[in-house]
């Protein structure tokens, strides 16, 4: 029999000791289970009763709403849940994935005098000590912990964030519970999966339990300040390891806006285009340059600093992407350029989304249709969300499933796309991303990753103008694109040993089929010159020729 104690001092997911544990625990199980069970039962009725009514359809917002609320009121483990499979096309239909988006883990505060108490036990002095001040109550409380405005006795503002007690009971118990339920009921629920749900169940619970353990968060915190470590543009928050532990965080408060108040952050004077290109490129710069990336970056996490710089905070869902996801990554963005839509199927059995062996032949030609409904008319008019909906019917018609880091970069890329047009209603993510990515592909630190840029401006060995046209023409109209940062990459990987066989086959390009193609550079000098500062160019030309 597993001590309670064991399941109190649980650091790592582990569903067998939590097995173990409630084996041996019936009467909690079962009265969880007749508050848990009986609130589904009830939902599954519904939907029962409109299908067999034939209001399914008609009912179905009203169904989703309703699932939002029973979340809700079920807790916190719950609202977790529903966090997650707010994230998950594979699983949910569209209708049901748009009301979870809604769910707030905003609850009730606990008592300060169990807050304090839990600061004592946790640190091991009591908390007039440890601070010189106190907020005398939370100044926001979630789902998880709360946390409060305070003062150490040297002076630096901080944030001191305190975890629910007796969480980890609460959490496992419904873990197992829902693990127990969603095998038994997955035939009738309104998801689509092949494999058995209680995988995803794990899948959560492991990233849910890295989220409750302060010291992991820590750790992301200052691992996520160390890749910004030469980027003036992007705050971390210090964190005060000795006033910090498993259930109690003490970090630097950020003096700044939150992104919600859009007004204020209006009205705080900051160039409201520049701030916002600072959001995209921090966002690239983690997923293509570093790998490891804030995973929950909902505007209440964001911040614009009375300096101007965008302020990360919370760092309890974090997820790291290795070299081999990155490149693949890539692979997928440049078949997606190249319209190569077979070779982008592909990609998706390498990245998981599809299982091996698929037939991709009824699939091909989804994505093409889906990819032109997404894009439009022009490329630079392209929207995650947008897409993402579009995807999400198309994941429900094929054997499609979101690998669970995945799940997170799409949450990641869709919340800041929201918050970005939020805060510059004239904001297209092509416009913000294209020149960083321009330069990842010229700057990547291995060959490998470099080479993704031949496969666009080449096929058959042979140079595509007009597909480097297409690429060009997205800096027109609007703004336009700033060209200027990626020239000197280009040019030092132009005239790099590396780039030689690129500059062999510009000569050749240039010269092929026994003409000088003067039109075509012609053509792409009208794209770019309003973005080329000629003597910038000059030097450019000078430093690396």
């Amino acid at each position: 029999m597993a001590r309670a104690g064991r399941l109190e001092q649980m650091r790592r997911y582990d569903p067998d000791v939590i097995a173990d544990y409630y084996r041996w625990r019936p009467g909690r199980v079962v009265g969880r289970l007749l508050q848990v069970g009986w609130a589904i039962l009830v939902f599954l009725l519904a939907l029962g009763w409109d299908h067999v009514t034939g209001r399914e359809e008609r009912h179905r917002p009203q169904r989703a709403a309703q699932l939002r609320r029973l979340i809700t009121a079920m807790g916190p483990t719950f609202i977790k849940v529903g966090q997650a499979l707010s994230t998950r096309p594979d699983l949910v239909r569209r209708d049901y994935l748009e009301e979870l988006t809604l769910l707030q883990d905003q609850l009730p505060s606990f008592p300060n005098a169990v807050a304090y108490e839990l600061i004592k036990q946790e640190l091991g002095q009591p908390v007039d000590v440890l601070y010189r001040e106190l907020s005398p109550e939370p100044v926001a409380a979630a789902s998880l912990g709360q946390v409060y405005r305070g003062r150490l006795q040297t002076g630096e503002e901080v944030a001191v964030k305190v975890q629910r007690p007796g969480l980890i009971p609460v959490l496992t118990l419904d873990l197992y519970i829902l693990r127990g339920m969603l095998h038994v009921f997955q035939p009738w629920l309104p998801i689509h999966m092949q494999d058995d749900l209680r995988l995803i169940v794990d899948e959560f619970g492991r990233k849910l339990f890295e989220e409750i353990d302060y010291l992991n968060e820590a750790c992301n915190a200052e691992k996520f300040a160390d890749n910004f470590r030469n980027d003036p543009t992007v705050k971390v928050p210090k964190i005060y390891w000795a006033f910090t532990s498993h259930r109690v965080l003490t970090l630097e408060w950020i003096n700044g806006y939150k992104l919600t108040d859009a007004e204020a952050v209006q009205k705080a004077g900051i160039a409201m285009h520049e701030f916002v290109q600072i959001g995209v490129r921090a966002g690239l710069k983690q997923l293509l340059e570093f790998g490891f990336f804030h995973a929950d970056p909902h505007p209440g996490n964001l911040f614009l600093t009375t300096d101007g710089r965008l302020a990360y905070i919370d760092f309890g869902m974090m997820d790291q992407l290795t070299q081999e996801a990155k490149e693949q990554l890539v692979d997928a963005l440049v078949h997606l350029v190249n319209k190569d839509y077979r070779e982008l199927a592909r990609d998706f059995i390498r990245l998981g989304f599809l299982p091996p062996n698929t037939d991709i032949d009824p699939i091909v030609p989804a994505l093409e249709l889906l990819w032109q409904e997404a894009v439009g008319s022009q490329l630079r008019d392209f929207r995650f969300k947008q897409a993402t909906d579009q995807f999400s019917d198309l994941m429900y018609r094929y054997p499609f499933r979101v690998p669970a880091h995945f799940a997170l970069i799409i949450r990641s890329l869709v919340t800041q796309e929201g918050i970005a047009m939020s805060l510059d209603p004239n904001f297209k993510i092509v416009d913000a991303a294209y020149p960083y990515v321009a330069q990842r592909l010229l700057t990547g630190e291995t060959p490998q990753f470099r080479q993704r840029l031949l496969e666009v401006l080449f096929k058959d060995n042979r140079f595509q103008w007009q597909r480097l046209e297409s690429l060009l023409s997205v800096t027109q109209g609007g703004d336009g694109v700033d060209l200027q940062p990626v020239l000197g990459p280009a040019l030092s990987y132009l005239f790099s040993s590396e780039g030689q066989f690129l500059r062999n086959q510009l000569i050749l390009a240039l010269t092929e089929d026994d003409r000088l193609h003067f039109a075509e550079v012609g053509r792409l000098w009208q794209l770019v010159q309003g973005q080329i500062r000629p003597r910038a160019l000059l030097e450019l030309a000078w430093h690396y020729g």
